[in-house]
Parts: structure tokens; C-alpha cells; sequence
């Protein structure tokens, strides 16, 4: 797997003055679009439509200081409609103008240009297991929250807090289904998955029973899960969680990723410092 995602950053950096089809990444590396978005990101820490700006406004930096082409045509040949646009980017990744860059011989900012390896730590085993699940539905409460990579969301927080005891009752006694009791619910996330563009989240619970007109539901289509344990300090293990997920069990085993909601279950200890985990991602067995 990682052989072919190296073969795909190849591609980039060989069509990065071109348009750069997701689609025919997705294919150097064997996979689908959404699996590829979803890897590149867990392995890269940066979305794949951001990486590749980056990489253009690098080399387009080293173009405009070298000075051999206009800056109109320079700004053309790495997708922008005009200078304007062009420039406004330049400075955004530069903190400097290319006009200024190119009259200044300005230091300029780099993406370095990313392959993957993969690093064999052995020093822990994942615990998962593999569940086809039929339809079912999330019934509960739903916000719109920015994602946080590290720490506590305060957006998550805040709106938990906000819920009422009395109101968290009425949800956990509707839990009839696997996963059982309280889940929380990751829906509709940004393809970049970057730090701060928001997604939908449920606090709520897996159930046939009917919805209370009060509540938020997701209906969840057939499908099947790939269900992961972790014990250990809250939250970090349980974010960690989701990143090993993506850089060491997709890579190893003949799953990939599909659309749909990203299930945890937590059980928190008295002090609320470690906690007992299942993520639920669905998943989709490929070609071996």
C-alpha cells in the first residue's frame, strides 16, 4: 500500500502544473477516492487538496525568484484565473507578495515534498474485530462542532454540558443495539479533515425505538464495521486511536475505508483521566 501511495506523490509532483485528478490517484494507488483522502491525510497531517497547493506555491516561489517567466504567467501555469488570486496566495503561504519576492530576493516558505515509509515499532498489538452490521438508526442530540486533532473540543464539551442531566437519561434508556449506551457520533466531516472545519456530532446511542420529537436521528445504512479497543489516558489514546487506525491497520489488512459515521464508545474512570474505548469505522473489504 505504501509502495502505491509513494507512486501517487510521484504523480503529484510530476502534474503539479496540470489539473490533479483525485480519481486517477485513487487509482495509481489502488483504492478508492474517499480511502485515499482519508489515508493521505492520517499519514500526511494535511489534506491532500492542501498539500498540493503548498507544493505548487513552493515551486512557484522558486520560478518567481529565478525570474524567467512573468508573474502572469507563472500565476497561469499553477491554476490561477489572475495575478490578484495568485498573489493573494503567494502571500498567504510566503507572508510576502511575489512583486516584493521577486524585486526583494525575499526568503521564502517550503512544503517539502512528502513519501511515506513505514516505521515497525512492534511494541504494541491493536485489538479489533470485524462485525456486519444491518440498518440501524442514532437517535439523540446533534451540533455542529470545529475538529480538534489533540485535547479536549471544547465545541463537544460545551454542548454535552449543555444537555441536562435529565435529558442524557431519556437518550442512554433508548440504547437497545450494539454498541451499547452513550456513543458519540463523528458525521459529514470536511474531506480535508483539518483542524477547525467542522463536522456533525451526535450524543446519542444505536436503537430501533421510536424518535421522541425532541431528538436528532441518523439513519445508518447496512454495512460493514471495523470495531477497535483501546484502554489508556483521555483523550490522547483515544485520538491516537484514530490516527494508528489509518497508518497501521489500514496499510496491513485487506480493508479500506467507506462513507459513514465514526462511532466511539467510552467509558470514563471516576477521575475522568483514562478510559476503556470502541471505535466503530466502517470499512469495506478489498481485492486481494
Amino acid at each position: 500500500m505504501l509502495e502505491r501511495l509513494n507512486q501517487a506523490m510521484e504523480h503529484i509532483e510530476r502534474h503539479l502544473d496540470q489539473p490533479i485528478e483525485v480519481g486517477e490517484l485513487a487509482r495509481i494507488a489502488v483504492t478508492s477516492e474517499y480511502h485515499f483522502r482519508r489515508m493521505f491525510s492520517a499519514l500526511a497531517g494535511v489534506g491532500l487538496a492542501e498539500y498540493i497547493r503548498r507544493r505548487r506555491l513552493t515551486v512557484a516561489g522558486a520560478e518567481v525568484l529565478a525570474g524567467e517567466r512573468t508573474l502572469l504567467e507563472i500565476a497561469v501555469r499553477y491554476g490561477y484565473t489572475s495575478g490578484e488570486a495568485f498573489a493573494r496566495a503567494f502571500r498567504g503561504m510566503h507572508g510576502v507578495g511575489p512583486g516584493e519576492a521577486r524585486r526583494a530576493g525575499a526568503s521564502l516558505r517550503s512544503q517539502p515534498r512528502m513519501s511515506f515509509r513505514l516505521i515497525v515499532e512492534g511494541s504494541s498489538s491493536m485489538r479489533y474485530r470485524v462485525v456486519d452490521k444491518d440498518e440501524f438508526r442514532i437517535v439523540g442530540r446533534k451540533a455542529r462542532v470545529p475538529l480538534v486533532h489533540e485535547g479536549m473540543n471544547p465545541g463537544i464539551v460545551a454542548f454535552i454540558r449543555g444537555l441536562g442531566q435529565e435529558t442524557l437519561r431519556r437518550i442512554e434508556s433508548l440504547s437497545d443495539q450494539e454498541p451499547k449506551g452513550i456513543i458519540s457520533v463523528s458525521d459529514d466531516l470536511d474531506e480535508s479533515r483539518a483542524e477547525g472545519t467542522e463536522l456533525d456530532y451526535y450524543h446519542g446511542v444505536v436503537t430501533g425505538a421510536a424518535v421522541p420529537d425532541d431528538m436528532d436521528a441518523l439513519a445508518v445504512p447496512a454495512g460493514t464495521w471495523a470495531v477497535f479497543e483501546s484502554s489508556g489516558p483521555f483523550p490522547l489514546t483515544l485520538q491516537h486511536l484514530w490516527r494508528d487506525v489509518f497508518t497501521q491497520w489500514f496499510p496491513s489488512n485487506p480493508y479500506r475505508s467507506r462513507p459513514g459515521p465514526e462511532i466511539l464508545r467510552t467509558r470514563l474512570s471516576q477521575d475522568g483521566t483514562e478510559a476503556d474505548a470502541e471505535l466503530w469505522i466502517p470499512v469495506e473489504r478489498t481485492a486481494v
